[in-house]
């Protein structure tokens, strides 16, 4: 009886230092976000966000160029390596050899891919200071995210589906094609978050390929200015009392565009959860 009644003492106490953790993390979320929103001093308007004068029109539009061209890039290749080394490979010595070369671009300061950026795409390849740059750049540095959470999401389909379309005379190509990757299809979308979370949130390597330049970019070849690189501009170069609202305007702009596209692709997860328990 007294170890019943100490075994939930315990756990009604691990319980509420889990519910003050969790509510501590909502709280520091709610304050940045309110603090954000609160000193961007009405900067924050239909004409801030369409202008490309006075506004960051340019800027939105270069940061979703960036975004766009480095999943385009990174997910298939992303994609296939994971699948290949979940679905195909052994434990050879190249394999050993592919998941620490992955490991190790994980950890390298996004410093160092700027520099190569710098190096191969905007000198070598001679791209210059451009969106394509950056992007190359970037979907570089977003390679191991996705690999990583794609194949942990592969590991998670149980081998059953895998045996039961075998076993109805499909092949390992069909299997993996038709039934793994719609399953794991929750997965590879929770790497594209993140991953598009890290290319928005990047400041280091943008700087150093895409550029500064204000101006509204028409392809992929010419140089522009993401809002992060836009927002280090701003504070870094304030003088003016307004400057620092139109810098919390622009942070409150990348708030709202991380929070649409991972409400967005909560929704689709969602949705196709959905289908998958209908079928």
């Amino acid at each position: 009886m007294k170890q019943l009644l100490k075994r939930k003492i315990c756990d009604s106490l691990l319980y509420g230092i889990m519910a003050a953790t969790a509510a501590g993390v909502i709280a520091a979320l709610l304050f940045v976000i309110i603090y954000i929103f609160r000193s961007q001093a009405g900067f924050l308007n239909l004409r801030f966000l369409t202008s490309a004068e006075t506004g960051i029109l340019p800027m939105i539009v270069t940061t979703l160029y960036v975004v766009i061209v480095s999943i385009a890039v990174a997910l298939p290749v992303g994609l296939a390596t994971a699948i290949f080394l979940n679905e195909y490979s052994g434990n050879s010595s190249f394999i050993r050899i592919l998941r620490l070369a992955i490991e190790t671009l994980a950890g390298i300061p996004s410093i160092i891919y700027g520099l190569f950026g710098l190096l191969v795409f905007c000198r070598i390849l001679n791209f210059g200071q451009s969106i394509i740059a950056g992007s190359f750049t970037l979907s570089i540095m977003i390679l191991p995210v996705i690999i990583r959470t794609t194949e942990e999401s592969l590991k998670a389909i149980p081998d059953s589906f895998r045996e039961g379309s075998l076993a109805l005379g499909a092949t390992k190509f069909q299997t993996t094609v038709f039934v793994v990757l719609p399953s794991a299809l929750p997965g590879i979308l929770t790497s594209v978050i993140l991953a598009i979370g890290r290319v928005v949130g990047e400041s280091a390597p943008v700087l150093l390929t895409v550029g500064l330049a204000k101006n509204m970019p028409r392809t992929i070849f010419e140089s522009g200015r993401t809002l992060t690189i836009h927002l280090f501009y701003l504070t870094n170069e304030a003088v003016r009392p307004e400057d620092f609202g139109i810098a919390f305007a622009t942070a409150s702009v990348l708030v709202i565009l991380v929070v649409v596209i991972n409400t967005a692709t909560k929704i689709l997860t969602s949705n196709f959860r959905k289908r998958l328990g209908d079928i």
